[in-house]
């Protein structure tokens, strides 16, 4: 095993990670950014306001998104249990 392959699969590793999580991420921001935003103009400072809105968009952005997800991280565990015999030579 050399350091090219090991740095190659943590690259990809890293890859899909940021691909698996960003769905869910950038659903959270843009909802938090948005009732943040209406918090500041009507001045209501209320916790379940902003955590409510956050909790439903993840929930739908895991739902519209997880079949992709799914498939995404097995490809790259088939992908990785594919390159075991050439990594142990």
């Amino acid at each position: 095993m050399t350091d090219s392959a090991i740095l190659d699969i943590a690259r990809q590793t890293m890859f899909v990670a940021l691909q698996l999580s960003a769905p869910i991420l950038v659903t959270s921001l843009v909802i938090g950014f948005a009732i943040s935003l209406f918090q500041a103009m009507t001045q209501i400072q209320e916790f379940t306001l902003s955590f409510v809105p956050k909790v439903i968009g993840v929930g739908v952005a895991l739902i519209v998104s997880g079949n992709w997800m799914l498939h995404t991280l097995m490809d790259f565990t088939v992908d990785l249990f594919d390159r075991v015999p050439s990594l142990l030579s």
